[in-house]
């Protein structure tokens, strides 16, 4: 794919488009990073009976650089950048893409060599719950926002002590905490803050943070945050932060990113050079166990997250310089595969039975569930740069953001 420049500049919209694109936006709220649930299920999608030949572009805005995804609230969009020295939250008009506000703190720090082709960030989407806004910027800085002024309410200072690669975990919100795991390669602590105020509620520093999700998923009837650190995978409980179980969990590069996933009563562990393997949580006498129910090497997960429809994984490989694969999840067993050679890195939602896959050249793959063939069925290019930045997808609209600019494309 070739990229173009462009400067800065937002693309004026016709009135008349406007109508169909705000509606029933209040249905269709995206508050945190992959969707209403955190699993890459974009329900209010409207997956179209024939894909178009083309999308429309209604407008586009330079926002800054970074890999948050687009919170959508209402017909209001929240993005979170960087432009120059400062962290950036700004909030949008979904419709005509027009800053409604604007708010920014100092947030200078001496970025890793090796991650300058990624630019400098934040590479954590925001999360937004009960009228606020939580971020985790690129020095480890915790700040929760007012979504309606964009006033700043608290702050948890960075310490500048973060992973090899920086941050990028995406806060979890559960009732009134907010869960984010902050400090450096070899030490730090999985942290519950209190939403209202900023203080510390409880925080696990048995190892240091990865660079993927937590989630948070009911096992053995016990409420807990399942997050990979640097060199485990673990349970804690969401009311204490008490340890719950530990598994070891390493990658050859350091960079385990990917979001946990539950299907079922398993849980899916996948990361570079780990295959996929699903386990079982369960309590007991002698403590809280894992154990494997089955394992591939045949296809794994580096930095792209998967989904899941009618108990298939859809994924990417590192594997074969990027490979798609269906991996039924009931048994281990690889599906397909698709042709190697098919993007570096993608992020891959799903409506219905639509797989959408944004990859990392701008190019957007529709696939339709199978679970005997990879089987895409439309191609799309979106951005005029590289899109390491998950969509928003709601409605007929798709929010997509590359390197510095936000877009709105439509279905029409």
């Amino acid at each position: 794919m070739r990229y173009l420049a462009r400067g800065f500049m937002v693309v004026a919209v016709a009135a008349a488009l406007l109508t169909g694109i705000a509606s029933d936006a209040a249905a269709q709220d995206w508050p945190q990073w992959r969707g209403p649930a955190r699993d890459g299920v974009a329900a209010a999608f409207d997956v179209p009976a024939s894909w178009p030949d083309t999308l429309q572009r209604h407008w586009s805005v330079d926002i800054g650089l970074g890999y948050a995804s687009p919170v959508l609230i209402d017909d209001r969009l929240y993005m979170f950048s960087r432009q120059g020295e400062d962290e950036v939250m700004t909030a949008l008009d979904a419709g005509t893409g027009e800053t409604v506000w604007r708010t920014s703190y100092a947030a200078p720090f001496n970025m890793n060599p090796s991650t300058a082709r990624h630019r400098a960030g934040p590479k954590s989407t925001p999360t937004f719950a009960d009228g606020r806004l939580f971020t985790h910027g690129m020095t480890g800085t915790v700040t929760a926002f007012d979504a309606s002024s964009g006033e700043q309410l608290w702050q948890y200072p960075g310490t500048g002590l973060t992973p090899l690669f920086h941050t990028s975990m995406s806060p979890l919100v559960v009732g009134d905490l907010v869960v984010v795991h902050v400090g450096g390669h070899n030490d730090g602590a999985l942290t519950a803050f209190d939403a209202a105020t900023g203080t510390v509620r409880w925080s696990w520093d048995g190892d240091g943070p990865a660079y993927g999700s937590p989630m948070l998923f009911e096992l053995g009837d016990t409420r807990q945050v399942v997050v990979f650190t640097q060199e485990h995978f673990v349970g804690v409980a969401l009311e204490t932060g008490a340890l719950l179980w530990s598994r070891p969990f390493t990658t050859p590069a350091v960079t385990t990113s990917q979001t946990p996933l539950l299907y079922g009563d398993m849980v899916i562990q996948t990361g570079r050079a780990n295959g996929v393997t699903a386990f079982r949580v369960s309590p007991g006498a002698g403590g809280w166990t894992t154990e494997d129910v089955w394992h591939t090497d045949e296809v794994g997960l580096h930095m792209t997250n998967g989904v899941i429809n009618e108990g298939v994984l859809y994924g990417l490989s590192h594997l074969n310089s990027g490979q798609y694969f269906g991996l039924d999840l009931d048994t281990g067993e690889v599906l397909w595969t698709s042709p190697p050679r098919q993007a570096e890195n993608a992020s891959i939602l799903r409506s219905g039975d639509t797989i959408l896959s944004l990859e990392d050249d701008a190019e957007l793959v529709v696939l339709s569930h199978s679970r005997s063939a990879f089987n895409p069925v439309q191609r799309y290019e979106v951005a005029d740069s590289e899109t390491w930045t998950a969509p928003t997808l709601t409605g007929n609209r798709l929010f997509i953001k590359d390197i510095s600019t936000l877009a709105l494309w439509t279905l029409d």
